[in-house]
């Protein structure tokens, strides 16, 4: 007891110093706030709530941009029974901060006490989506479903909530326990009930982020900052959310109903709760389909038709509501301007929780619970830097308040040592930086003014002057603005917002006026709408106005028993079996396919890749060779017997000839020491290493790995390509129905065949295919190899344990570790190919290899004609940009390749491809006005038959048409238009040239139109 008044005493100490940081004051006010509401010893209950709620009004007065405080004091509204304010203050949690699955949470937790399931849903899959360890997220979630008599999910729930390493409520193991006993009759008894109340776990996992969140999105994603936002750093798969909830006070108590009583809004309490979301175009469009189809729907569409229904129709009401209300107040405005009232500032009206559509330049009085979210800059943790641990546990850890006031008595000493601790170095550092800190209600202002300005779509020029606030004119620290800067902002795509930044004389004249431009319009139309807006020199994405890719988070977790599932595995026994459409349509749906029998259908000479076959063809072919370690394929360790990712090997070259004989002697080496094995003379040496068991630092074998051997010279390789001819059309090296035999250049090891020479050992490290393209492989044998694959949707966590693991994802080389990969949730394909055995590699499928006999394969890469294929290699080549790594896959020659060669019927891959068309065409008019604004000229160049697409020296992006180029040392470079402008900013000693005519492009253009599919009788 004493401690905390200590404690209490230390907080209103700081709060009454004088010339204390605001941010320091806001931490002492919160913390004293905080400590009010948990602490029995400090009064009774209903003072203590007012005076928590009291000094974390006054903490946010102080700073009111600290997102935890806005959830802690909507954890005392909730106390207090005040739904709306409790809403209120979540969601401004949520605006101020990064994603916090404790303040979904609790959102989830408001919904239900309202008697709102679908909505509570939403909210705690949003929580455990950004946490999967979320108990309390995982508990609520199940205590709903079972509510509304889903007791396999809830028992799904249960279960996913003791995933979580601390400790586990006694109730909820026990409730576990009884679920899973009575499994059998309560599922009878739920078939025979009536329809699902609520969708499934799974269903629910893939429902669509609410229309709310994602525009939301897309404000956050426009800020300066927007690098830290936090809907940009969800790590559990929630694309476009970001409230998490989880809150104090949701531990399963005995009994669900004695928690829904506990929940209950006071009935003398009105009840105000947030804007309903409007309907997404995803959701109107499958709302349409769903009406379109509604006789011959399954109940749980019948259960999505629904809802989507109800949604509207809230939205609908909602929308009335608020206009109603708008007109009200102002005509009570007017009214006040008539009789000479001075006007308020402007707030939310009637007390609704604001909407996304709410214009963000609404003014707000401080600690005033009912204020709209004002976009401003988050924070740059989700846990206060100032907040002592022992209460970042307290928050986290879920629990309620009955075992908070306990866990707080039992460790006074450690609280008030580290309250005090934390607090006085903060308040010292503060000090010692005051001189050189602006305040925090300053740069608040200022990111809150910077974040409208960049919210608020405009189409004219826009002078960043700074608007009257807190500081007089004369201020010191007012923000001195260049009178030169003019932002102009021009809308590009139909969607899509441009901010072209450049320094004009104060006469500039203003830019033309805003223009759209669309799929739909003929080529010069789409270069006449650009032109002019390229002067100031930018570069734009081929991927539009979407955010820059990132590496995903992972989908919706398996069962642990479900992490190694069965490979999907095709027996051909003919050639019309190797030659049908479901084959091709089988492997395309799925990441990885093994395809056996192969060889013996189409009868394919796979002797002709022998290693015999191969030195007698040309025996002096050059040879990459690999210097690795032989380990058993599940395990990856250093010489000192550490397990690791990073996988090295050392480079060499040889010839077939010679890697030949070191693969003869490697296979009799071994055949020796069976046979020593046999007689009783062998002892374990250094040599056996394939036992994951081994002694710890037992010195590993060293092999070597023939890879990268070019097969692509058709007079030196001629036998061997005619008889791959031989192969479906789908897994031809060169097809028409292979986007990479459009691209009109070699591209070595993707568009023409590459061979690997093995020994047992032999690794091919994890990777994806170049541009996310698909691959195939083929063993020729004689031995095994063994194959791991993981789903194009599980290379986010893959990426993010490479980084744990110091090695980098793109260019390092790694074997991952198949317990970092289970622990993580993420499934694993694991199988043997058998010689013969063709592999099919999905799209984005990462996968690694490993040899465990003598053995030969060959393979190649091939690019369905579709729209994932394109959209995936799309992606991986914006996200390579961005990473400085060079996409091999000139993606932007080869839309327009696919343009000129291609009748596509497929709408969604043709919009993409034409978009991809349209913003090659916006990005060459942007460049040549930069050109001409310099007053270069640009010379006629022109392009060789099946010249290759060129790169730029630097940076290693694509140049499409348009070439910067520099002579060095007699020889000329060239450069992309961002790196010439680094050489140089007026590009002086650098030759423009074109390559492409501008009216041949825009001839492919218009005449790229999909193609209506006829289909065969």
């Amino acid at each position: 007891m004493g401690k905390y008044k200590q404690a209490k005493e230390a907080y209103e100490q700081f709060e009454k110093l004088e010339g204390t940081e605001p941010q320091v004051k806001a931490t002492a006010l919160k913390q004293l706030g905080w400590l009010y509401h948990i602490t029995e010893q400090l009064g009774d209950k209903n003072r203590r709530e007012g005076l928590a709620v009291h000094y974390l009004k006054e903490s946010l007065a102080s700073d009111n941009s600290n997102g935890q405080t806005w959830y802690l004091l909507g954890r005392c509204f909730s106390t207090l029974g005040k739904v709306h304010d409790a809403f209120v203050s979540y969601r401004n949690s949520i605006d101020k901060s990064e994603a916090s699955a404790d303040t979904w949470c609790s959102i989830g937790v408001l919904y239900q006490q309202q008697n709102q399931p679908m909505d509570a849903l939403q909210a705690y899959i949003c929580a455990v989506q950004l946490d999967k360890t979320h108990t309390a997220a995982w508990t609520d979630l199940g205590i709903l479903y079972e509510n509304c008599e889903q007791p396999k999910d809830a028992l799904t729930c249960y279960i996913n909530a003791t995933r979580n390493k601390g400790g586990i409520s006694s109730s909820l193991t026990t409730k576990i326990k009884y679920l899973q006993q009575h499994s059998d009759s309560v599922a009878v008894q739920h078939l025979q009930s009536k329809q699902k109340k609520l969708p499934s776990i799974e269903e629910a996992w893939a429902l669509p982020i609410p229309a709310e969140l994602t525009s939301r999105q897309g404000t956050i994603s426009q800020h300066p900052m927007g690098k830290n936002a936090m809907l940009h750093s969800q790590p559990m798969g929630v694309q476009q959310t970001t409230l998490a909830p989880g809150s104090a006070g949701v531990m399963l108590p005995d009994d669900p109903l004695n928690k829904k009583k506990a929940l209950k809004r006071p009935s003398s309490e009105p009840l105000e709760l947030p804007a309903p979301p409007p309907l997404s175009p995803q959701q109107l469009q499958l709302l349409h389909q769903l009406q379109q189809n509604e006789a011959s729907l399954s109940p749980t569409q019948r259960q999505q038709l629904q809802g989507l229904h109800h949604q509207m129709m809230r939205y609908q009401q909602y929308q009335i509501k608020v206009h109603q209300q708008r007109a009200a107040e102002q005509g009570q405005r007017s009214a006040d301007m008539l009789n000479g009232m001075p006007l308020p500032t402007p707030i939310t009206s009637s007390g609704l929780l604001p909407h996304a559509n709410i214009p963000d330049n609404a003014t707000q009085s401080q600690g005033d619970t009912g204020t709209p979210l004002a976009s401003s800059v988050p924070s740059e943790s989700s846990s206060e830097a100032g907040l002592p641990k022992d209460l970042q546990k307290f928050v986290t850890d879920h629990l309620n308040e009955t075992d908070l006031s306990a866990l707080l008595n039992s460790s006074r000493h450690d609280l008030a040592t580290s309250i005090a601790e934390d607090l006085l170095a903060q308040f010292t550092q503060s000090q010692s930086t005051s001189v050189k800190k602006e305040p925090s209600a300053l740069n608040s202002q200022q990111s809150s003014e910077s974040s409208q300005q960049e919210n608020t779509p405009i189409s004219h020029d826009s002078v960043k002057n700074p608007s009257p606030g807190k500081h007089s004119s004369g201020s010191p620290r007012e923000p001195r603005i260049d009178p030169t800067q003019v932002e102009y902002r021009v809308k590009c795509d139909s969607d899509t917002k441009l901010v072209i930044s450049r320094n004009v004389p104060r006469s500039h004249s203003p830019p033309p006026a805003p223009f759209n431009i669309s799929i739909n319009m003929k080529g010069r139309e789409v270069l006449a709408a650009c032109k002019g807006y390229g002067k100031g020199g930018i570069t734009t994405s081929m991927l539009g106005d979407r955010c820059p890719p990132r590496p995903p988070s992972p989908p919706y977790p398996l069962p642990k028993d479900s992490l190694n599932p069965p490979t999907p595995s095709v027996y051909l026994e003919t050639k019309k079996d190797a030659f049908s459409i479901e084959l091709q349509q089988y492997c395309y749906s799925q990441p990885v396919v093994v395809i056996r029998g192969l060889a013996g259908a189409l009868k394919l000479d796979l002797g002709l890749f022998s290693t015999k076959s191969l030195v007698e063809a040309n025996a002096d072919h050059a040879v990459e060779v690999r210097t690795q370690r032989q380990q058993a394929p599940d395990e990856n360790r250093d010489l000192y017997g550490n397990r690791l990712w990073r996988c090295d090997s050392s480079r060499g070259r040889t010839t077939i000839a010679r890697y030949a004989q070191y693969q003869a002697s490697s296979f009799q080496e071994s055949l020796r020491e069976e046979n020593e094995k046999a007689k009783g003379l062998h002892k374990d040496s250094d040599s056996d290493s394939n036992s994951s068991s081994g002694a710890k630092g037992r010195k590993k074998k060293t092999i070597k790995f023939g890879t990268n051997v070019d097969l692509s010279d058709e007079k030196k390789w001629k036998p061997q390509l005619q008889e791959l001819t031989k192969l479906p059309a789908f897994t031809k090296v060169v097809s028409a129905s292979n986007l990479l035999s459009h691209v009109g250049n070699t591209i070595l090891g993707m568009n023409t065949v590459q061979l690997y020479m093995k020994v047992p050992g032999s690794r091919t490290p994890g990777h994806q295919e170049n541009n996310n393209f698909c691959s195939v492989n083929i063993n020729i044998g004689p031995g095994d190899c063994e194959w791991f694959a993981v789903p194009e949707s599980y290379w986010g966590v893959i990426h993010n344990l490479c980084e744990k693991n110091n090695v980098n994802y793109l260019t390092g080389s790694w074997w991952p570790m198949l317990e970092d990969l289970y622990e993580e949730d993420v499934p694993v394909y694991r199988f043997i190919q058998k010689p013969g055995d063709l592999v099919w590699v999905g799209a984005g499928t990462v996968h690694w290899v490993q040899a465990i006999g003598w053995c030969n394969n060959i393979a190649w890469n091939v690019g369905p004609v579709n729209a994932r294929q394109f959209q995936l290699a799309l992606e991986r080549y914006e996200w390579n940009k961005l990473q400085s790594y060079k996409s091999i896959v000139p993606m932007v020659h080869l839309g327009w390749n696919i343009a000129r060669n291609l009748n596509v019927s497929e709408p969604k891959f043709f919009e993409q491809v034409k978009s991809c068309l349209m913003r090659s065409l916006r990005q060459i008019r942007f460049t040549l006005d930069f050109v001409e604004e310099l007053g270069l000229e640009v010379k006629w160049h022109g392009r060789g038959e099946n010249e290759a697409a060129h790169y730029c020296n630097d940076c290693e992006v694509e140049v499409f048409d348009i070439l910067f180029v520099l002579e060095q040392d007699k020889k000329f470079i060239v450069h992309c238009q961002d790196c010439a402008r680094k050489i140089h900013p007026r590009l002086e000693g650098f030759v423009v040239l074109k390559q492409y005519q501008t009216a041949q492009l825009c001839e492919i253009f218009d005449r790229f139109q999909l193609a209506h599919h006829v289909p065969t009788s």
